[in-house]
């Protein structure tokens, strides 16, 4: 048994001003604007509900786009359930998982982000 929930949106931006793409997708979505983290690569965006899904910015060299996070309490578990519905695996990065659904969307799993997944997270009995 393991879970798993939307855990986030990532914004790919394709730039070199990464803080001038989160300042207006921070001022778009009311959120506030976090230190830009990890090289320069991600800034996050913070709701004041901490129950919300995350949102960060992310600088990529690939064209912009907006992907989702599921978060889970077992990756491969993740993984393997996606599978057997149509998703690819594309590569692993760090604690995280790449996905490409059927139709293409790339997709990441990770671990829980937000304080109440135990309670609020789709539980699965495969």
């Amino acid at each position: 048994m393991h879970k798993s929930r939307l855990g986030g949106l990532i914004i790919d931006c394709k730039t070199e001003d990464l803080d001038g793409a989160a300042q207006f997708w921070g001022t778009a979505l009311g959120c506030a604007i976090a230190e830009n983290v990890e090289d320069g690569k991600y800034v996050g965006l913070h709701h004041t509900d901490k129950n919300e899904p995350h949102v960060e910015a992310q600088k990529v060299d690939h064209e912009s786009r907006v992907h989702i996070d599921i978060e889970t309490d077992d990756i491969e578990a993740e993984a393997a359930r996606l599978e057997k519905i149509g998703a690819k695996r594309i590569t692993a990065i760090k604690t995280w998982v790449v996905m490409e659904a059927p139709t293409g969307q790339r997709f990441c799993l990770v671990s829980p982000q937000r304080e109440n997944f135990d309670q609020e997270a789709n539980q699965w009995n495969e």
